[in-house]
């Protein structure tokens, strides 16, 4: 955003604000993403479907995690990118990344990522994360359009997707994901008039 000042002008960083009160349903909260979840991010670094379609490198370590984390910690100052811990909400245990990847707020829209813990798969976790991430973008930040990007071959998530009211809109052929892989990746939005 820019303002003027006298005779200059000036750009204002535009922050995002982590939401009060938290994110959350009857099953998971979404609480903002720090070092503290180093450990949990650095195991989910290491599943097999995670590598696969997201991109996370092969070769994540500890010190990849940490820019990583720190990345989502920063986002909120500068307004880029807002990410969260997806934590059970009865004991508070880690299931999974929840994220608004790459916030445009000055075109009013996102794109929205998720990871969800192998031993929390098949329970909703996902849809529950990208319907409370809609909800917020939509109703809070006044976003426009959000994106899912997903791999073509990845259909969990193309379940998640069309559970949570998102369009295929097209799919971008052999596109480069990662450490020399490429993919057909589905773009897949939806609108806040949907």
């Amino acid at each position: 955003m820019l303002v003027r000042l006298g005779q200059e002008v000036q750009e204002v960083p535009r922050r995002l604000a982590p939401p009060d009160p938290a994110l959350a349903d009857d099953l998971i909260r979404l609480e903002p993403l720090t070092q503290a979840y180093a450990p949990d991010m650095l195991a989910l670094s290491y599943d097999p479907d995670v590598v696969r379609f997201t991109r996370v490198p092969e070769a994540a370590d500890a010190a990849f995690v940490e820019g990583w984390l720190g990345r989502y910690e920063s986002g909120w100052e500068d307004g880029a990118r807002a990410g969260f811990a997806i934590v059970d909400a009865g004991d508070g245990s880690f299931l999974g990344f929840a994220a608004l990847v790459h916030v445009d707020l000055d075109a009013l829209e996102t794109e929205i990522g998720y990871m969800v813990a192998p031993a929390a798969r098949g329970r909703g976790v996902a849809a529950r994360s990208v319907d409370l991430l809609t909800r917020w973008s939509f109703e809070e930040l006044g976003l426009e359009r959000l994106e899912l990007r997903i791999d073509v071959d990845n259909p969990g998530s193309i379940k998640v997707a069309g559970r949570c009211g998102y369009r295929l809109d097209g799919v971008l052929r052999n596109l480069h994901v990662k450490d020399g892989r490429r993919a057909d990746v589905g773009v897949w939005s939806r609108l806040r008039q949907d």
